[in-house]
């Protein structure tokens, strides 16, 4: 056991990182598949491009993780994951067709997605025995998200949408920049301890099989959203501009939430909130599908993503906690992210672009919802007991 006295905690180092990351993501989520849609590309192209953001999350966090395990100096991994998606990310500055756009997705997406999993277990190294205030640093991303969704949707009511590689790319500069003066708080994850037996046995209980399900179906029913909310909101006659301030309502309402976060979890447990999160992502996509052109609804159902996204992804860390205490929490964030994010992401794009051309956008936001209210009910059944019978034995 370290008996060594924790450092303190680099806020501003590591908000910075979250900043830019999520910054540059406050470009991509919102207007990447208009940008796509301007270079001509239908809506199942469109799906397959998306896809591959949330395809590369199978396998990116993982390797990534399991390479800088096994270096004597992780910490360069994240740098040369940084440096590698401006690299890659400046190819879109020069018109491609849809092949050539495929493979510089490929590639760029996987250097993206390769990067936060290991990012998030620098965050937790300097958090041993401080985990609540997670939530005041990770609320950093979400402002950078909000201020850059909020600008460029002002921005692109004046420019054409060509233009966003442009725009985006100093934002991927500052994130490897910020790559340049993060580090380890306490040694990281070593190989050996995250294939041991215990860590496959853990994998192998019934709530954990229960909450990585649970994941992958919260993610698919964000499909529709992530990949044609813009197009769809475009489609029932919004401007850009008010496309900014759907997804800013969404994202500051998530800043409280983790602003928040210890708050929360001193007065509920951390099923309970999976289960509300839960419960507000199928309300949330009913309303969507239900309602598209009352503007105060959507609003509406813009601020449920407090709960939808922010309240979950909270949630989830404090079970990746208690899952996967120590050493092990490392290469189970790069699992989480790869089984949710990844195989539930490519799942949710494409299944909700078959449905979105086989029977339009209303109706794919319907698949979602049922999706999260197929998670409600298995966390409901698994996750709940599980959670409770921990608390209850101090485990």
């Amino acid at each position: 056991m370290d008996a060594r006295p924790p450092p303190s905690v680099p806020t501003l180092r590591l908000a910075s990182f979250y900043f830019a990351y999520y910054a540059a993501l406050g470009a991509f989520n919102p207007y990447w598949a208009l940008y796509l849609k301007e270079r001509g590309q239908d809506v199942a192209a469109i799906s397959i491009l998306m896809s591959l953001w949330y395809g590369t999350r199978i396998f990116a966090p993982s390797t990534w993780s399991a390479l800088a395990a096994r270096s004597s100096h992780p910490i360069r991994w994240l740098r040369a994951g940084s440096v590698l998606t401006v690299a890659s990310f400046a190819f879109f500055t020069l018109p491609h067709d849809f092949s050539a756009l495929f493979v510089v997705m490929c590639v760029f997406c996987f250097m993206y997605n390769a990067v936060m999993p290991q990012f998030e277990s620098i965050t937790l190294s300097h958090l041993v025995g401080k985990s609540e205030r997670y939530g005041r640093i990770r609320v950093w991303g979400s402002i950078g998200f909000v201020a850059v969704v909020a600008l460029f949707g002002v921005l692109l009511d004046h420019l054409p949408v060509t233009a966003l590689p442009w725009l985006m790319l100093p934002l991927f500069a500052a994130m490897a920049i910020a790559a340049f003066f993060n580090d380890y708080g306490r040694p990281p994850l070593v190989a050996t301890d995250v294939e041991s037996p215990s860590f496959i046995g853990k994998l192998r209980r019934p709530e954990v099989i229960a909450f990585f399900i649970v994941a992958l179906l919260m993610q698919i029913s964000f499909g529709p959203y992530y990949t044609f909310y813009s197009i769809y909101l475009d489609e029932h006659g919004y401007r850009t501009s008010a496309l900014g301030i759907y997804w800013s309502i969404g994202v500051i309402v998530e800043i409280l939430v983790f602003a928040f976060s210890a708050w929360i979890f001193r007065r509920w447990n951390a099923a309970s909130v999976l289960i509300v999160s839960l419960i507000a992502a199928s309300l949330r996509w009913a309303m969507v599908a239900t309602w598209p052109d009352n503007i105060i609804l959507m609003a509406f159902a813009q601020t449920l993503h407090a709960l939808s996204f922010a309240a979950f992804f909270a949630a989830s860390m404090q079970f990746l906690v208690l899952f996967f205490p120590g050493r092990q929490n490392g290469h189970a964030q790069g699992i989480y992210y790869g089984f949710s994010s990844g195989i539930g992401g490519v799942l949710g794009a494409l299944l909700s672009g078959q449905v979105w051309e086989a029977a339009g956008g209303e109706t794919a936001f319907l698949l979602g919802s049922a999706a999260a209210a197929l998670a409600a009910i298995i966390a409901w059944i698994w996750i709940r007991p599980a959670c409770s019978n921990s608390a209850n034995t101090g485990g």
